[in-house]
């Protein structure tokens, strides 16, 4: 007769460790007021007798479910992974499990992810844009007692815990960069009309176009969805006319990889024909040749603190509500002084 695996529990641990169960409960349940000592020798008999805890036994007891989800609608893959990444490194020592939650259209569902989280079950969700901005959203969360934490909102910034940059002085900056090497024939891509950070960058290159005396036409002003493919159209578009622009502002980097690879199919060079700028600093601006003179978002570090202000919450600790992190410009091989 073959026997049952034997499930390593508690006790075995408490056993190991030579520490009394509720110790070992304390200290595996993070809390306070037990010494390094102890904290060392129950990890470390955990680890020798390969105990791993019953989440569900856990979240049953608790009535919590340990989990926290992440809500994200931009198809950006490098944008994505640093997202994941930044709340997965804030959980590495929590008892909360990761769940990710893409949605093709914050607008078009936005009456209904409240609802798709709660039969989730999470216990907190991190809001990244334009789950961030929306107002219904965020109302529907506090109504169903699901804490959260808010990722680069650029509206209604004390609605609720939130990590943000200055996306128009960032995109001023980086629009004045571009002026000061002498282009006036400027073109936009700009991002999904449905996120707020296309208004928000959109205001900084305006700001930085009236300070030198500029007028864009709208006929050099694209739409894309901050996707590889869209800023590749728009380019393909802007760089046709007979007026081609002699720099292309891009309102994130797989715009710009898109306008990058359109200006070579167009027989141009990057940057002595043509300059491109993105935003973001996501991998694919890195590794592009020429790389991408870019705004480098802290996307990483504002997830880290998003996870780490929705833990705060489920442990009874008032988190930070604002936080603002710096934003950087990045200047690379694909800008350079206009010809023209």
């Amino acid at each position: 007769m073959v026997k049952g695996h034997h499930r390593t529990t508690i006790v075995d641990v408490a056993r190991h460790a030579g520490v009394s169960i509720k110790t070992v409960s304390r200290v595996l349940n993070g809390q306070p007021h037990v010494t390094e000592d102890i904290i060392r020798r129950v990890k470390e008999a955990a680890a020798a007798v390969n105990y791993h805890p019953n989440m569900l036994a856990r979240a049953l007891v608790q009535r919590r479910s340990h989990l926290i989800g992440l809500v994200y609608e931009n198809p950006s893959p490098s944008y994505v992974v640093d997202l994941q990444k930044g709340v997965l490194e804030r959980l590495r020592d929590e008892h909360y499990r990761l769940v990710v939650i893409p949605i093709a259209s914050i607008s078009a569902h936005e009456a209904d992810v409240v609802g798709l989280l709660r039969s989730a079950a999470l216990d907190g969700v991190v809001l990244a844009p334009p789950a961030s901005d929306s107002e219904r959203i965020m109302a529907d969360l506090t109504a169903a007692s699901i804490r959260f934490a808010r990722i680069a909102p650029t509206r209604l910034i004390e609605a609720g815990p939130s990590n943000l940059i200055d996306d128009v002085t960032a995109a001023r900056e980086i629009a004045a960069h571009v002026i000061g090497l002498g282009h006036r024939d400027i073109a936009i891509i700009t991002g999904d009309p449905t996120h707020a950070s296309a208004d928000a960058r959109m205001q900084g290159f305006a700001a930085a176009f009236a300070a030198a005396g500029i007028t864009i036409a709208p006929e050099r002003i694209a739409t894309g969805f901050y996707t590889y493919e869209s800023g590749h159209a728009a380019a393909t578009t802007l760089l046709a006319r007979a007026d081609r622009p002699t720099a292309i502002l891009a309102q994130n980097d797989d715009m710009a990889v898109g306008a990058l690879i359109a200006a070579l199919e167009a027989g141009l060079t990057v940057p002595g024909d043509v300059s491109i700028t993105g935003f973001d600093d996501s991998e694919v601006a890195r590794i592009a040749w020429p790389a991408i003179t870019t705004v480098r978002q802290p996307v990483f570090d504002m997830a880290v603190a998003a996870a780490d202000m929705v833990v705060a919450q489920l442990k009874d600790t008032p988190p930070i509500l604002c936080r603002s992190h710096r934003h950087e410009l990045i200047i690379r091989q694909s800008t350079g002084v206009a010809k023209r």
